[in-house]
């Protein structure tokens, strides 16, 4: 930089710090904090930018000083307090010596608590303790992923030997990604969008991605818990529909197997299908032959759906203060019901077999780039990394939350969770191989089918059928309902706090939630009509793909590592918890992570195959034209946000991106910030100007060698 270019830049400074009024000093921290840069010991060295404006600089010096005092003078271990160096802070010219304030006049906060967060966690809430935000996140990753996809991933990718590429991303993305996000919604009080704003306004497109896949789940996720109501309200019947044949919508081909085993000898007809499955296609879907044909809405679907909405706008209305206690319940009481359902299940002919399916290895498949996809995916798909929601949970815990560590222990709950409702389904899976007397790929499947089709059949086998289908569908939405409502949060935190003003007032977050809730609902009955189920498979499949999580995965690691500053966020991690977290994490982020997802991201395109209803159907052409406009909408966010905001910036291109890649000045400042700017008031100065120790961070977004050149 030359002079002419270095002394512009400095009048700028000086402008906007002499803007500055002495009533305006305790609402405009950041700012005072680059007055005091400039009068650290440089500024007499900045006579055209300074001496211009002597005389307002002197006028307001005083007060300004005593304000600097009360703002910045906190007292350090061993010592009494800080002092003003009279050398330094001075009126430019005359170098009059200014008094100390004194020290009762200097406010108490915790200094490891910087006071704009704590501020701004007044006016959002926060969660009343830590099991809170653990419930609430366990609930959230917790859900339906874990007991109807990874089991059926684990044996169709070579059983046991699947766990090897699991594990591996599972440490190499899956538990960076959690705690960056953890973290990242922690350390910024913000949700899924200003989070990126405050880091890199250049990314902010991420947050808007995430919060586009948020809104996609939500939409069709919740037609799972529309489906589990709709079977509980048929599990108070005595005679479950779903265990015989004598109902309107059996067909000739529908085949009781459990009475039939009684009966010694019997010739199955050649398509024989079983009343669980056809009360699950003929009854509760009411299936059309394609999307073609969309049919009549399920009226009692659609009822059920409403009850759903109900439920879920009840549970998060009141934010953190109401989701907070309601977690309690839905987080626990299914790892109940599972245990109950894998004891039960472990116990029934056939089980044995289904479990050696389930986890014999077959290490020739990890030759298979798709099992190390499938793993991939999983690994996001489970942790609801890349989707917003656990930067919105995060940023409601308090600044000193060992978000680090609780970060870890989720991701190994869910972990352990999936396996063992891997042994659950699958011996439930082997019985009904054993009793129809088919191999076990046959029966084996994922997705609502196994949620659906096995269950049900495993829990009319148990004594009091009605009870156990009560609480197995109970636990089937309170599964959906955590992950539900996670991210109608997500969504509504990042609205919220992108217009704080306008929803941080009475009611107004109450509505939004509302309008929320009306909407989804209304878009949701396309997917309760007879032809719904192909559009809920193309919002499955497309929407929040793998492929778009790992897109996004790519570039918040980036955005992070690279642009932000591994070193700097692992800074502000120490500055919250109190040490450093393991410096593989700091590897995953610059290096491995960001490599394996875009490696994988581009494996996925390339073996990209479209989409098959129960892998017969295939859509029409428009059909999946609505599949990858779903796709795209979320990663198109991102650099479409980067267009968006390079031209509509000021100034020559490197000077656009330069701005846009600085972070705020309204991020919480560490310990070790704060002491540089400390470090000016020095209690053993000398009583002589000296240079001030540079900083590295947003308060003075240029190079400091800049400026002693």
């Amino acid at each position: 930089m030359d002079p002419v270019e270095a002394n512009q830049i400095r009048t700028a400074l000086a402008s906007k710090a002499f803007e500055l009024q002495p009533s305006s000093f305790p609402a405009n921290r950041s700012k005072v904090a680059l007055v005091i840069f400039l009068f650290s010991g440089k500024a007499l060295d900045w006579a055209p930018a300074t001496w211009e404006r002597q005389a307002p600089v002197c006028e307001n010096f005083h007060s300004f000083t005593n304000e600097v005092s009360k703002v910045f003078n906190h007292p350090r271990s061993g010592q009494e307090g800080a002092c003003v160096s009279s050398a330094r802070l001075t009126c430019v010219g005359e170098m009059e010596s200014v008094p100390t304030a004194d020290p009762s006049d200097r406010p108490e906060w915790p200094l490891e608590v910087p006071p704009q967060v704590d501020e701004k966690i007044m006016d959002r809430g926060q969660w009343n303790n830590k099991l809170e935000f653990v419930l609430s996140v366990a609930g959230g990753i917790i859900g339906l992923g874990n007991v109807w996809r990874f089991p059926y991933l684990c044996y169709k990718n070579g059983g046991g030997a699947f766990l090897i590429p699991y594990f591996i991303f599972l440490f190499i993305c899956g538990i960076p990604l959690f705690v960056m996000e953890t973290s990242l919604g922690q350390f910024t009080s913000a949700g899924g969008v200003t989070c990126w704003r405050k880091i890199c306004p250049l990314f902010e497109g991420i947050g808007c991605a995430t919060q586009v896949i948020t809104a996609l789940i939500f939409l069709y996720y919740i037609i799972i818990l529309a489906w589990a109501i709709f079977y509980l309200r048929f599990s108070f019947y005595w005679d479950l529909p779903w265990s015989s044949c004598n109902n309107t919508w059996n067909t000739e081909t529908c085949v009781d197997f459990q009475r039939r085993n009684y009966t010694g000898n019997y010739t199955y007809p050649e398509n024989a299908t079983s009343p669980v499955t056809e009360f699950w296609e003929r009854r509760a879907l009411r299936i059309s032959p394609g999307i073609e044909q969309m049919g009549e809405l399920n009226w009692d679907l659609a009822l059920c759906l409403l009850a759903a909405w109900v439920v879920c706008y009840f549970c998060i209305w009141k934010g953190v203060k109401s989701s907070g206690k309601v977690v309690y319940f839905t987080a626990t009481f299914p790892y109940v019901m599972l245990i109950v359902l894998l004891i039960r299940g472990v116990t029934l002919p056939g089980a044995s077999q289904g479990i050696k399916f389930y986890l014999y290895p077959d290490l020739g498949r990890l030759a298979d780039p798709q099992v190390w996809m499938d793993a991939g995916t999983q690994i996001f798909f489970s942790l609801l990394v890349c989707q917003g929601c656990l930067t919105a949970l995060g940023s409601y815990n308090k600044y000193n939350n060992n978000c680090y560590r609780d970060s870890v222990a989720l991701c190994f709950l869910n972990c352990g969770t999936s396996f063992i409702a891997g042994f659950a389904i699958f011996s439930i899976l082997g019985f009904m191989s054993y009793e129809q007397n088919v191999p076990i790929s046959q029966v084996a499947q994922s997705g609502p089918g196994l949620a659906f089709i096995a269950y049900p059949r495993a829990v009319s086998m148990m004594p009091f059928p009605p009870l156990w289908a009560c609480c197995f569908f109970i636990m089937i939405v309170l599964l959906g309902l955590d992950s539900q409502f996670v991210c109608v949060e997500s969504l509504v935190t990042a609205v919220v706090d992108m217009y704080p003003s306008t929803f941080r007032q009475k009611n107004r977050r109450e509505l939004l939630i509302l309008a929320v809730a009306v909407v989804s609902f209304l878009i949701g009955l396309v997917m309760l009509t007879e032809g719904g189920i192909y559009v809920f498979q193309l919002f499955d499949y497309y929407a929040a793909s793998g492929m778009c999580l790992l897109f996004l995965g790519f570039f918040e690691t980036v955005c992070i590592a690279w642009i932000y500053g591994a070193d700097r966020f692992f800074d502000n991690i120490e500055d919250m918890i109190g040490y450093r977290p393991t410096r593989l994490i700091k590897f995953c982020w610059l290096y491995f992570t960001p490599v394996t997802c875009f490696g994988t991201f581009a494996f996925s395109i390339i073996k990209y195959s479209p989409l098959k209803y129960n892998n017969v159907y295939v859509y029409p052409w428009w059909g999946y034209v609505l599949g990858w406009f779903l796709a795209l909408s979320s990663m198109g966010c991102i650099p479409l946000w980067m267009i968006y905001r390079i031209c509509t910036t000021k100034g020559t291109l490197r000077e656009r991106i330069l701005h846009l890649t600085k972070p705020s000045i309204d991020l919480p400042k560490t310990n070790k910030e704060k002491d540089k700017l400390l470090a000016i008031f020095d209690p053993s100065c000398d009583g002589h100007p000296q240079q001030a120790l540079p900083t590295n961070d947003s308060y003075l977004q240029v190079s400091m060698k800049e400026f002693y050149h």
